[in-house]
């Protein structure tokens, strides 16, 4: 509404307040507007930065595996998505789906090495991923040193995650195990070839003896022809071989015992090796009594003559050489020094004379 005023028409105080509103409400408006993009923008960051977290956390939680651990085993050709899902079905992998998508992401996910691999501690995504993508971790090597028993390379298989002890000494005695590798029923003690092997998590005890019988037959079968010549069989040398092996952890002394054993042989001698009484006795170290001594065990070389009837530890390859390769020496004895050398003499006499010197040190 106006009114006039010398003919001119004045703005009436209602119309002024509607033009204020108006414009009012055109800034609360754009200010609303304005207001709802940062909204959207902060709850879309946020969105990001909890996605960005939730992927960092999915990647680097680690995963407790079954007591015991697990083994997987990678096809050859498998897609990474069904090794994350067997992974997931492990116990070992909670979030497949993050891990796949992190590893297509990186390229990573047709790097997959296949083989055995076995998880025994907590493990992270991105450290299951690094895993499989390691040759070296599809097999996990074991070393047996020269002179372990047959039961303590059982103990070190069980150490190393492979079964339980049983399993392998059941193996070890197996009759149709030792007829198709052609060992004598006294079973393998002598012929588990000391060695560092890369195994298969998946081999069980049967597996495993076999590939140490097979890797002796090619040291044995590289020996064969001097062998012959020293006048050997296998069973002979392997046998000599695991005395010599516990007498002498010195490599040059290894042709001297060996020397001292051939003479005594030939002239029909015992042995009188401590190491064949301790394992008649089922110990591997310790001091002899003199009932010790007379212990009616078939390996006591104290009261039998010749060789003990079958090998009392697994010899390496140094040993077996030694027992076909005898240093020429007269020495009918040993004693040791206490300091892992040995006194050699040969005479009785002289030998009286270092058990003196040496044994009553002790």
């Amino acid at each position: 509404m106006s009114r006039r005023k010398g003919g001119n028409l004045l703005p009436v105080r209602g119309s002024c307040l509607c033009g204020v509103l108006r414009d009012l409400g055109a800034s609360v408006v754009t200010a609303l507007i304005h207001r709802s993009w940062l909204v959207i923008v902060a709850a879309s960051a946020a969105a990001f930065v909890g996605a960005v977290a939730y992927v960092a956390y999915a990647l680097r939680a680690p995963a407790i595996p079954p007591a015991g651990g697990v083994v997987v085993r990678v096809a050859p050709g498998a897609s990474f998505r069904s090794v994350a899902a067997q992974l997931r079905r492990a116990g070992v992998l909670r979030h497949p789906h993050v891990l796949s998508a992190w590893a297509r992401y990186r390229g990573e996910d047709r790097r997959v090495r296949s083989g055995d691999y076995r998880i025994a501690h907590p493990i992270s995504p991105l450290q299951l991923l690094a895993l499989l993508r390691s040759a070296q971790d599809a097999l996990h090597w074991v070393t047996i040193p020269e002179g372990l028993t047959s039961g303590q390379i059982a103990e070190v298989f069980e150490r190393e995650g492979f079964g339980g002890r049983d399993a392998f000494e059941c193996a070890m005695r197996d009759p149709a195990t030792l007829l198709e590798l052609g060992l004598p029923a006294s079973g393998v003690e002598g012929y588990l070839f000391p060695d560092t092997y890369a195994l298969e998590w998946a081999m069980d005890a049967p597996a495993i003896i076999r590939t140490m019988v097979r890797r002796f037959r090619r040291e044995s079968a590289a020996l064969a022809e001097r062998r012959i010549a020293a006048g050997l069989t296998e069973a002979e040398m392997v046998i000599l071989a695991s005395v010599i092996e516990k007498e002498t952890a010195l490599v040059h002394e290894r042709s001297l015992i060996s020397g001292v054993f051939h003479n005594r042989l030939r002239l029909g001698m015992p042995l009188q090796s401590d190491p064949t009484v301790l394992y008649g006795l089922g110990r591997s170290r310790g001091d002899l009594t003199r009932a010790d001594l007379v212990h009616p065990s078939p390996y006591n070389t104290y009261i039998h003559p010749g060789l003990p009837p079958g090998p009392i530890a697994n010899p390496g390859r140094a040993a077996l050489e030694a027992a076909i390769a005898p240093a020429q020496t007269t020495a009918l004895y040993f004693v040791s020094r206490n300091d892992g050398s040995h006194e050699f003499s040969t005479s009785l006499a002289g030998h009286s004379r270092a058990v003196q010197r040496y044994q009553r040190a002790r």
